[in-house]
């Protein structure tokens, strides 16, 4: 799988908040940020470079590899919250890629990796997993600048650990020490690395923006057949298929008036019929169902709507609302101004009629210019969307 030069990249035409770095140096995102999603060998791509904008459409034809790139992201996402290989991968070799031959130690494996941008520049971060004979992390490389900050490499295959080097920069050019080869060695740097040479806080600095450029990761794709239905009560954080949107509605509009205007604004665009309000309802069985209050004295439970209307609506409240609200992972030593909400959404314009996808892609494109959430999506075709601007179309090719 390949992406194609230039003419298959639409560049967004806005970016997301900069920061003046000191000494009148060159800007970069107030926010760490990814800006590049690799996936060298992994599943049907090879040597696929995707850049990430803001708003970021990837768009082919089925079997292209649009769900696999989002998987990936997600992938890295949770290695750098902590989770171990075996969670993140448990069928690894699915994603081996298509006709990889093993060597004659009977390995095969895949490559991915990504780029994070911040104050401290575009920070790289390449992984190579082992999938068989065994599931393990072979080889890691984290550079900043042309300089390798931390490098691992697998030398003795009878044990579960492999060589980890990181720069230091003091009396000693790098610190060598074993890590765990089933965890991500980047996200570990901040438990092992003293930071008492300049070298050592660079490399501090460096992890620091990956793991806070790949978490608070959302993966969203709302099944409409699940959120007709009522729901019990409960944390009022929406799942990543949306199934309890009528418990997280009973508890946001009233968290934020402001915000829930904005939804029932959203979902008056989006759906048929007036809309006055979106809102939940408790039933005698101790459940909650979703409504919208047509303003003249009669409701329509959600469950009446079609499936467009459904996803429309989901979509619309994911991206107006936030890590308190969604179910994610935030890094919880950064301060949440510091952190960037990523939506992963699968099948984004599925059962989306043209005036629905064009009302979300105006919303969507008007969070992302906040700086507070990034989106990417998955689409079969993406014409709808072309000249769009603060829109980023990623095409993949078979």
């Amino acid at each position: 799988m390949r992406v194609p030069p230039t003419s298959s990249v639409v560049p967004a035409q806005s970016a997301p908040p900069r920061a003046q770095l000191p000494h009148g140096g060159e800007r970069r995102p107030d926010r760490p940020c990814l800006t590049e999603l690799r996936l060298s060998a992994y599943a049907v791509h090879r040597r696929a470079g995707l850049p990430l904008a803001p708003l970021t459409l990837i768009a082919g034809p089925s079997g292209s590899g649009k769900t696999s790139a989002l998987r990936a992201y997600e992938a890295l996402a949770r290695l750098g919250a902590g989770a171990s290989l075996g969670e993140v991968f448990p069928h690894p070799l699915s994603y081996v890629p298509d006709r990889a031959r093993p060597d004659a130690q009977r390995r095969r494996g895949f490559r991915i990796g990504c780029t994070a941008d911040g104050l401290e520049g575009p920070v790289r971060l390449d992984l190579a997993v082992q999938a068989e004979p065994e599931l393990r992390i072979v080889g890691e490389r984290l550079t900043s600048g042309g300089l390798v900050l931390l490098e691992t490499a697998l030398r003795d295959p009878s044990r579960r650990a492999v060589q980890a080097a990181w720069h230091t920069a003091g009396t000693a050019p790098v610190t060598r020490a074993p890590l765990p080869d089933d965890r991500l060695g980047t996200a570990l740097l901040p438990l092992r690395v003293a930071g008492k040479t300049d070298g050592q806080r660079r490399v501090l600095a460096a992890a620091e923006q990956m793991v806070v450029a790949l978490r608070s990761v959302f993966g969203c794709d709302p099944r409409p057949g699940r959120m007709r239905l009522p729901v019990p009560t409960g944390t009022g954080r929406l799942l990543g298929g949306c199934d309890n949107l009528a418990d997280v509605l009973w508890r946001t509009r009233t968290e934020c008036g402001r915000r829930h205007a904005q939804l029932v604004a959203a979902v008056r665009a989006g759906c048929a019929g007036p809309v006055a309000d979106v809102l939940a309802e408790p039933l005698p069985t101790g459940t909650v169902r979703a409504l919208l209050d047509r303003g003249d004295g009669s409701r329509t439970a959600l469950g009446r709507l079609g499936d467009g209307e459904l996803r429309y609506l989901a979509l619309a409240l994911v991206l107006l609302t936030g890590p308190g609200v969604l179910e994610v992972d935030p890094v919880g030593e950064v301060p949440a101004a510091m952190q960037t909400l990523t939506v992963l959404a699968d099948n984004l314009d599925r059962s989306l009629d043209p005036r629905q996808r064009t009302e979300l892609l105006r919303l969507a494109v008007r969070m992302c210019e906040r700086g507070h959430i990034r989106l990417v999506g998955a689409v079969s075709d993406a014409s709808w969307a072309a000249g769009v601007d603060g829109v980023a179309v990623v095409h993949l090719e078979p």
